[in-house]
């Protein structure tokens, strides 16, 4: 059977047409959407552990916003940045992005015009880069800078959807939470309207560092939390997915990639555009399942646990207690049944490993189980460290 592309986007936020469960968050976005849209200005904190799916919820909150809505919507990404600078060059450059196509798109950036350049790389883009002195009055007057815009936008388009996505530089200084706070205070007191929405996306763990250093902003913003996917809806993503591909799946195939995928958009992804190319004959069957979690883990195991665990782990001593923790392929264990299995050596150093484990996000407490449960965050982390472990025994003996 040939093949030419993967419905699977690894890595990538899925589109609307791929795009699984969350109708409750769908509709209570749409709320605030159309709210905004009718002037009143909206902050929202997409909230939700790593993988489970928030840059594919915040690209089909910006899609909706402007096929359904009319409202511009743009994705910002700020990885890598950390001032409010930088943050505001990236918003207005996605802003014209996003309008460039439009009749009006000159009237939006007329003043900005000698900061702007076309680049012709993968399609043509909008690249801003006012002069730092410009840039830094921008950042500070941002909510004047932003109204602007939705005033020269007003017949056009009723607002504008935001979302700042990957705000980890930002979350760990008082900076970046003054400065938003700032916004909002300065909106509410000089804006009779304001159409903008305006979300943050990050993690429980960003949320909590915002409110240590400014503890009354977070009661500005309203809650949106993503869990985990249903089997339900796990299987219902992998159903549309390789039905695009003229594919079926059998019961006990669909069963396995489910489990597998442990209600994470992020493994769904992996594991399904690993089956897709283990396949050979358009039917996925448990052996293309059993082959494609194998190629998964590898893959997942690659990109995240080698960086934050396997390459700063040098001493044979963890990877030993790796191997003890991984034999069975279990998703929970518990520090007492590890620390029976351990020699002496090895119990010294098996804290500071679960300490390592705990802050890369691979395990968890397991709450459900008592204290000194732990439990992994997905069903593939422990493949991963077992097919990791098996070699390192087989290559250190």
């Amino acid at each position: 059977m040939q093949k030419d592309m993967s419905p699977f986007t690894p890595g990538s936020p899925v589109g609307i047409d791929l795009f699984a469960g969350r109708e409750q968050q769908l509709m209570e976005i749409t709320r605030y959407i159309r709210q905004a849209g009718s002037g009143r200005q909206e902050n929202v904190f997409l909230i939700g552990d790593r993988g489970i799916g928030k840059s594919s919820f915040a690209s089909v909150m910006c899609e909706l916003a402007d096929r359904r809505h009319g409202m511009i919507g743009v994705h910002v990404h700020l990885g890598g940045a950390a001032a409010l600078e930088e943050l505001t060059r990236r918003v207005l450059q996605e802003v014209m992005n996003a309008v460039q196509d439009r009749p009006w798109y000159a009237r939006i950036t007329e003043r900005y015009t000698p900061y702007i350049q076309q680049v012709g790389l993968m399609g043509i883009k909008v690249s801003f880069h006012p002069p730092s002195q410009d840039l830094s009055q921008m950042a500070q007057q941002f909510p004047q800078v932003l109204g602007e815009l939705l005033a020269r936008i007003a017949n056009d388009q009723k607002g504008v959807v935001i979302v700042l996505d990957d705000i980890n530089g930002f979350a760990e200084t008082n900076t970046f939470a003054r400065w938003y706070k700032s916004v909002v205070d300065e909106v509410a007191t000089h804006f009779p309207a304001y159409p903008a929405l305006i979300a943050l996306s990050g993690t429980p763990e960003r949320r909590d560092q915002l409110a240590r250093h400014e503890p009354s902003l977070l009661r500005v913003f309203r809650l949106i939390e993503l869990e985990r996917l249903s089997d339900d809806e796990v299987t219902d993503f992998f159903q549309r997915a390789f039905g695009q591909a003229d594919m079926s799946v059998s019961d006990e195939a669909m069963n396995m990639m489910v489990h597998f995928s442990s209600g994470l958009p992020v493994m769904m992804q992996e594991i399904g555009d690993a089956t897709f190319w283990s396949d050979s004959d358009g039917i996925i069957g448990l052996d293309d399942a059993q082959a494609g979690v194998t190629d998964s883990a590898i893959t997942v195991g690659r990109k995240y646990l080698e960086p934050s665990v396997f390459r700063d782990l040098r001493s044979p001593r963890y990877h030993t207690i790796i191997r003890k923790i991984a034999d069975s392929i279990a998703s929970t264990f518990t520090r007492k049944e590890v620390m029976s299995r351990l020699t002496h050596d090895e119990q010294r150093v098996f804290d500071n490993l679960l300490r390592r484990l705990r802050k890369a996000g691979v395990v968890e407490q397991d709450r459900e189980r008592g204290r000194g449960a732990y439990r992994f965050t997905n069903q593939i982390y422990p493949v991963y460290m077992w097919i990791e472990s098996q070699q390192s025994h087989w290559l250190n003996n």
